[in-house]
Formats: structure tokens, C-alpha cells, sequence
């Protein structure tokens, strides 16, 4: 036992050595790649580098830091909408890491009802939920730090309005926000004003804000920003108004949690029940309850009430979930 133990270590250490060295190593080689583009930008001729490899000297995006599993991912139209979503969750995951912790889930999920029932194809189909808890945690940290951008904004708002009738720029004024909020609005706005010091239109630099944080307090905001630069008008008292929009906007939201509360609540219920009282009577009556996976009928009956029971979650939650 100790010996199958150590091999299974040894294993795993070795691959997370191979794992760090094969990071490392493209780590190295971008770095060399960069010294030679410098390099070229003195003597281009020298080196031998062509005008088209001079002109893209930005930091390469990667979706995992194996450099084959990369490539392989770069060719797939889905895998950039995932790093975007890893930044709007502000986790610092690679889209290949985000990949494969739903695959250990999904192969965890599997082994273990596997292990008690014995269906090879039906363990594999309820596994396969199993792969959506990292995309679950992964959607949810992207809601909450949505919600403490919608909460801090209203600040920023006024901030900016204050700026704009001392007389500052537009520009001015964002990157005063940048420098005096909290995160997250900080983090953004301050990639907003980069943008446009680094000669990005403001047009693109707010449409950009809006594809980062995709709510629509910001679509609001951008859209009167970008009617102001057409048309022109009061910029500052537009602004004023859209914090006091979202000001109120947030105050019915959590009047509506209020009252939605017992719905919720219930939807929590019917979820955790079935569970709860499935493994109460498991540790009651073992072998009284284990019929449902040691016969055909039972494993059906089992599937069907797990089926049941997320789309009963799904509709309670499309009930209560009122948009404001």
C-alpha cells in the first residue's frame, strides 16, 4: 500500500515539474523574442527580422502556459469568450486551467457515482454535471464583482460630475476616478483612461468598458458619453441624472430580493431536500436505499428524480429572478 502510495506521488510530482518546466521554458523564449524585437527596432537589417514582425510588439495572450495545449486552444472561436469571462471574474485562471479543472471534476463526478452503482454510460451522463461547478464558481465570482461595480458607480458618477464642472476634460475626469475609487471601478476606468493616453478614440476606449463589464448601468453611461461627443449638451448634469437612475435602480432591485425572499427560499429547499433526505435514509437503512442503484428500475427512477430536480431548481430561479 505505502509503495502504490509513493508511486502515485512521484507521479504526480513528476508532472507537475514537466507542467512548470514547459511554462517556464516559453516564458524564456518570449522573453528572448521580445530582446531580439528591441533589438531590431536599432538595426532591423542585422538580425533579420521583416517589417511585419517590427510592427506587433504588444504582450501576447495565451489561454494556457503549455505551449502545445495554447496552440491548440488559439484555434477555437469559443476559448476567447472564456479568458473573457476569467477577467470579468477577475481570476488570474488560463482558459486551459478552467478546462481542466471541469474535466477532473467531471472525471470525479463520474468515479464516484460509478463507484456506486456500477453504470458505466449512466455515471459518465450525471458526471458530466460535475463539469459545470467550475464555470458555476467562475459565474459567480463574475456576478459578485458585477454587483460591486454596480454598487460603487453612483461614486464615480458624482466624482465625475464634480471634476466635469470644475472644468476638467472627459478624460480628466476618468482618470481621476481611477486614481480616487475603489475596485473594481478603479481597475477599469484606469484601463479606460490608458487607452485614450495611448491615443485610442474615446468612442473605443468606452466601448471597450462596456464589453469588460457588461451591465447596463455602463451601456447607460457610454451611451450618453458618446451622444455628448456627437451632439454635444450638459455632460455633467447627463451624469448626475444616471447616478441618480442607478441609485434607484438599486434601492427597487433589493425591494424586489425582499419580496421574492420566500420564493428563493423555497427554491433552496426543493433542491437540498431530495438530497438531504436520500442520504439520511442512506445512513438509516443502508441496503434498503442502495436499491436504487443495484437495479435497473432504480437507477432510472434515480436519473429521472436528479433530472427533475434541476430543472425544477431552473424554472423557480426564472420565476423569482424579476429584471429590473
Amino acid at each position: 500500500m505505502l509503495g502504490i502510495i509513493a508511486v502515485v506521488f512521484l507521479a504526480a510530482f513528476a508532472i507537475v515539474v514537466l507542467l512548470m518546466s514547459a511554462g517556464g521554458a516559453e516564458r524564456s523564449q518570449q522573453a528572448q523574442q521580445t530582446v531580439r524585437r528591441l533589438a531590431a527596432v536599432v538595426a532591423p537589417v542585422a538580425v533579420g527580422i521583416t517589417d511585419e514582425a517590427l510592427l506587433d510588439l504588444r504582450r501576447p495572450q495565451h489561454l494556457s502556459t503549455i505551449p502545445w495545449l495554447d496552440r491548440l486552444l488559439l484555434r477555437a472561436d469559443i476559448f476567447p469568450r472564456l479568458r473573457l469571462l476569467l477577467y470579468q471574474a477577475d481570476l488570474k485562471w488560463t482558459v486551459g486551467a478552467l478546462m481542466l479543472y471541469a474535466v477532473a471534476c467531471w472525471v470525479a463526478a463520474s468515479l464516484a457515482i460509478y463507484w456506486r452503482t456500477g453504470g458505466a454510460w449512466g455515471a459518465i451522463a450525471m458526471g458530466a454535471l460535475g463539469a459545470t461547478v467550475p464555470f458555476l464558481y467562475v459565474s459567480y465570482l463574475r456576478s459578485k464583482r458585477f454587483a460591486a461595480f454596480e454598487g460603487i458607480l453612483p461614486d464615480a458618477l458624482d466624482l465625475m460630475v464634480g471634476a466635469l464642472r470644475a472644468g476638467h476634460s472627459l478624460t480628466s475626469a476618468i482618470g481621476m476616478v481611477s486614481r480616487e475609487m475603489a475596485q473594481p471601478v478603479a481597475g477599469e476606468f484606469r484601463k479606460c483612461f490608458d487607452e485614450q493616453m495611448f491615443g485610442i478614440e474615446t468612442r473605443t476606449a468606452m466601448l471597450n468598458l462596456v464589453t469588460r463589464i457588461p451591465i447596463q448601468p455602463v451601456r447607460v453611461i457610454t451611451t450618453a458619453v458618446l451622444i455628448q461627443k456627437e451632439s454635444g449638451g450638459n455632460l455633467a448634469e447627463v451624469l448626475e441624472k444616471a447616478a441618480y437612475v442607478i441609485r434607484e435602480r438599486t434601492k427597487l432591485r433589493r425591494q424586489v430580493k425582499v419580496h421574492t425572499a420566500q420564493g428563493r427560499l423555497t427554491g433552496v429547499i426543493l433542491a437540498l431536500l431530495p438530497v438531504v433526505l436520500g442520504v439520511g435514509l442512506y445512513f438509516v437503512n443502508p441496503e434498503h436505499f442502495s436499491l436504487l442503484w443495484r437495479r435497473p428500475v432504480g437507477l432510472k427512477m434515480l436519473y429521472g428524480a436528479v433530472i427533475m430536480c434541476v430543472l425544477g431548481m431552473l424554472l423557480i430561479r426564472k420565476i423569482v429572478n424579476i429584471r429590473i
